[in-house]
């Protein structure tokens, strides 16, 4: 694992700039974490919860198309959990691929960035399936969201393979 190609925040900026720098530093280091393992070490089952590395990216994938998709684009997108499997989007199918997960998570990102770039910081969202709140929250949700579970990766990760880092 190596954190060498992540980019930092900018440290100067204008207050959009500044929370996309963050929330794409904690994107890219969510996929640090899985860099480099195979499917039997990403779906380990290290904690009570049965969370998995590669079930974060699954769940980050459905909740950047959710806050970007959906809420602030009013794409009224289909989403793997009912009430029935709340916690669907975070187990990963047998049919799933390591690539086919990451390469979602690149898509919703790209699809979030280009929402972003066209989005007033005060916008309110356009789906009416959510409680109305600026872009500014959910730019900064976001943040909160992604790095709580940068948080859990870097444990699971260091429960895989001792492999630390930031």
């Amino acid at each position: 694992m190596t954190d060498t190609h992540r980019t930092e925040p900018p440290a100067t900026g204008d207050e959009k700039d500044v929370l996309e720098g963050f929330l794409d530093y904690l994107r890219e280091a969510i996929l640090a974490k899985v860099e480099g393992l195979d499917r039997d070490a990403l779906l380990g089952d290290h904690v009570a919860s049965g969370t998995t590395l590669l079930g974060i990216v699954k769940h980050l994938t459905h909740v950047e198309r959710w806050w970007f998709g959906d809420v602030v684009a009013g794409s009224q997108l289909d989403y793997p959990w009912t009430d029935e499997d709340p916690d669907a989007d975070w187990r990963v199918e047998d049919d799933e691929t390591i690539e086919g997960i990451v390469a979602g998570y690149h898509e919703a990102v790209a699809q979030s960035r280009a929402i972003t770039a066209a989005t007033d910081l005060d916008a309110l969202p356009r789906s009416d399936r959510a409680t109305p709140r600026s872009f500014r929250w959910v730019l900064t949700h976001m943040i909160e969201e992604t790095g709580r579970h940068a948080g859990h990766a870097d444990i699971l990760r260091e429960l895989t393979d001792g492999a630390t880092g930031e």
